[in-house]
């Protein structure tokens, strides 16, 4: 790992050394730069923004679908250049291993905090008052039953792909809840706007950094505090004899990781990347447009540029001026 980090610092710094002053800048390929998209809504738009920041640069951008675990073994590899969302939550173990095998560089942190984990609106807490306890909740299993899980409660959890362990947890916690997964994300967001006519206790999966935020006032479950290991060593947490039994970070990082030859092959880009700092209601923003303003996100990237051009630009001018 020390040899990692060393070649990290290596590549960053011969990058950063890109666009000192008095040095030649290199020029940047004309080979495109592919960008991955997923399947959540700011993931998609900020990845059209940043592509149409480079298109304004002059540079050649791709995008091709791609699996949101698989993409940092991508990433490494060079099938893709680079990657815009890394959650600490959902995708810090892909990053690690991968990151651990060499090929690539990390590229720094955005602004914006994150967390993820079980959610449910307020209105669910005026029917289980000892929330947001997950102890609370599990007393409460009852009013989340539904006729597809019997006796137990009902949890819905984020698409299969995501990997959040929801059935895991509740089996480590010995929760009386049956985990479903939804298809996508607006299934999430479906399973909320339904229980909001009739004010029905309900609990799944969200984040922050997104619009549901603004949309419906909501709180996240409190799990035992995620402690590094949790998902790798039984001794962490409170169950002995399993993993996954603490809640996810409550102050994750979001992060960009690039290939390592993007630092020399498209230095510029790189030098854009690294200074790329998107803030919680910024990103918030960026899914909006699409979940709930139904703009493509191709469209909506273009709106949101227009309107942030004070923030985008200067990432842009500190690397090419």
């Amino acid at each position: 790992m020390k040899s990692i980090n060393k070649l990290t610092k290596i590549l960053t710094m011969a990058g950063a050394l890109a666009f000192a002053p008095g040095l030649a800048v290199a020029e940047d390929s004309s080979d495109p730069i592919i960008i991955p998209i997923h399947n959540w809504s700011s993931q998609i738009v900020m990845s059209n923004v940043v592509g149409q920041m480079y298109e304004s640069m002059g540079l050649n951008v791709e995008y091709v679908t791609t699996d949101s675990q698989a993409v940092y073994e991508s990433v490494r590899l060079g099938d893709v250049t680079l990657e815009l969302e890394v959650w600490e939550g959902a995708f810090g173990a892909s990053y690690r291993a991968a990151l651990a095998k060499g090929g690539m560089v990390d590229a720094g942190e955005h602004n914006a905090i994150t967390r993820e984990d079980w959610w449910y609106p307020l209105w669910t807490k005026e029917a289980c008052p000892g929330l947001p306890s997950w102890e609370a909740l599990n007393e409460c299993a009852d009013l989340f039953r539904t006729a597809e899980t019997g006796d137990k409660g009902r949890y819905l959890d984020g698409p299969v792909d995501w990997l959040k362990h929801g059935q895991e947890r509740a089996e480590a916690l010995d929760m009386n809840f049956t985990v479903i997964n939804a298809g996508s994300a607006a299934a999430l967001w479906a399973e909320i706007g339904a229980a909001e006519a009739n004010k029905r206790p309900v609990v799944v999966f969200n984040w922050t950094p997104n619009f549901a935020e603004a949309v419906w006032e909501g709180e996240f479950v409190e799990f035992p505090t995620w402690e590094d290991g949790c998902d790798k060593d039984p001794a962490k947490g409170p169950n002995p004899n399993a993993l996954y039994d603490c809640g996810n970070p409550a102050t994750g990082y979001l992060r960009k990781v690039a290939h390592h030859e993007m630092t020399t092959k498209w230095p510029s880009a790189y030098c854009v990347l690294s200074n790329i700092s998107f803030t919680n209601p910024q990103i918030a923003e960026m899914a909006k447009m699409v979940d709930v303003d139904e703009l493509e996100p191709e469209e909506a990237a273009s709106k949101w540029l227009k309107g942030n051009k004070g923030v985008t630009q200067p990432w842009i001018d500190a690397c090419t001026t």
